[in-house]
C-alpha cells in the first residue's frame, strides 16, 4: 500500500505540469480510493487472484488493456507480472523503474552509507524517460476530505483540540515500536490532543487496549478505506512506523513523524515532503548494523526491538514541537 501511495504526489505533479495527460493506473481494486482526488486519472483494477492470475491471466489483461490504445506505459513497480506485460507490449514505449538495487545493497553493507534517491524521484524518473517534464519540489495537495459522521461527531465534542493520528503497526515487527511504550506515548499526548488510532481489522483488540481514555479513539474496523483516507486528510499530524500509513498521510500534505526500527530513511522510503528530522531513529551506536535490510524482513535476533531504544519522551517532544 505504501508503494501505491508514493505514486500519488508524483502523479499530482505530473498532471499539473502536463495538463493534457490522461492516465490509467493499473492496481488492485482495494487501492482505488487512493487516487480519488486526482483529475484525469482512472483506475483499471487488476484481479490478480481472479481472471488475471498467472501467465494466461496476464495475457487476458494485456488484451483488455490493448483496446485502450495507450501511447506509453510507465512501470513503477517492476515485478514479474509487469515484466511479463512488457513482453506482450513489445514495441510500445514501455519504461520500467530503476529500483537502485545495487546502491541499496551497498547501503546495507555500509560500503556506501548515504542518502539514496527517494522512491518518489525514482517514480518521477520513469515519466521523465517517457519524455515528460516533472518537478517534485513545489508540491500541491488535495483538499481535506469530508469527515465520516461517526468521526465528525466524536471530534466536535473535543473542544477543537488538534488531532493526531497514530498507526503503530508495520508489515514486520522489527519496524515497530513496542505497544507498551506506545501506550505511554498515547496516554501523555491524549492529555492535550485528540488521538485517532489506525490499523487493520486484525489490530482491533490491540488498538482498543491503547485507547485508554475519552480522548483516544480507534477507527480500525469502523470505516471504509475511502472514509479512512478522508479522516487521515483531516489530521494535524500522523505518527507512524516506516509503513503505508506514513505515505497515506504524506500524500495529503499532513505532517508525518516516523519511528524507524531496522530500516533507515537513507534507502529512500521516507514519506513525501517531510523534513529529515521528522524521522526518529533508534540508537545507531548500539544498533550499528541498521539498516539490516531495505524492507525490515532481515535482521539479527537482538535487533528485533531496536526501535525501543527511542524513549517515549523523545517522540512526545518531537510531536509537540511539530504541532
Amino acid at each position: 500500500m505504501g508503494d501505491v501511495a508514493i505514486l500519488v504526489p508524483v502523479l499530482e505533479a505530473l498532471l499539473k505540469q502536463n495538463p493534457s495527460l490522461k492516465i490509467t493506473v493499473l492496481t488492485q481494486p482495494f487501492f482505488t480510493p487512493i487516487f480519488k482526488n486526482l483529475k484525469n486519472v482512472v483506475v483499471f483494477p487488476v484481479e490478480k487472484k481472479g481472471k488475471h492470475k498467472g501467465f494466461l491471466g496476464l495475457f487476458k489483461l494485456y488484451k483488455e488493456l490493448k483496446k485502450h490504445h495507450y501511447t506509453a506505459i510507465a512501470d513503477v513497480h517492476n515485478v514479474l507480472r509487469s515484466r511479463v506485460l512488457k513482453l506482450f507490449f513489445f514495441g510500445k514505449n514501455f519504461i520500467q523503474i530503476d529500483k537502485g538495487r545495487k546502491e541499496k545493497k551497498e547501503l546495507i553493507s555500509k560500503k556506501n552509507f548515504k542518502q539514496l534517491k527517494t522512491s518518489h524521484e525514482r517514480y518521477a524518473d520513469v515519466f521523465r524517460k517517457l519524455g515528460f517534464k516533472i518537478d517534485l519540489t513545489h508540491p500541491t495537495f488535495p483538499e481535506k476530505g469530508i469527515l465520516p459522521s461517526k468521526i465528525k461527531d466524536y471530534i466536535e465534542v473535543s473542544q477543537h483540540k488538534k488531532i493526531i493520528g497514530i498507526a503503530p503497526f508495520a508489515a514486520h515487527k522489527s519496524k515497530m515500536y513496542s505497544l507498551k511504550k506506545m501506550k505511554t506515548v498515547v496516554e501523555q499526548l491524549s492529555k492535550e490532543y485528540l488521538i485517532l488510532l489506525f490499523g487493520g481489522k486484525n489490530d482491533i483488540e490491540s488498538l482498543d487496549n491503547l485507547a485508554s481514555n475519552n480522548n483516544v479513539l480507534s477507527v480500525a474496523g469502523k470505516l471504509t478505506f475511502s472514509e479512512e483516507l478522508d479522516t487521515i486528510s483531516n489530521l494535524d499530524c500522523m505518527l507512524s512506523m516506516d509503513s503505508g500509513n506514513a505515505h497515506l498521510a504524506a500524500m495529503y500534505g499532513v505532517k508525518v513523524i516516523t519511528i524507524w526500527g531496522v530500516t533507515h530513511p537513507f534507502a529512500g522510503f521516507a514519506p513525501f515532503n517531510q523534513p529529515r528530522d521528522y524521522a526518529i531513529l533508534p540508537d545507531l551506536e548500539k544498533f550499528s548494523k541498521i539498516p539490516t535490510s531495505i524492507y525490515g524482513n532481515k535482521y539479527p535476533d537482538d535487533y528485533l526491538l531496536a526501535a525501543d531504544s527511542i524513549s517515549p519522551e523523545k517522540i512526545i517532544k518531537k510531536i509537540k514541537s511539530v504541532l
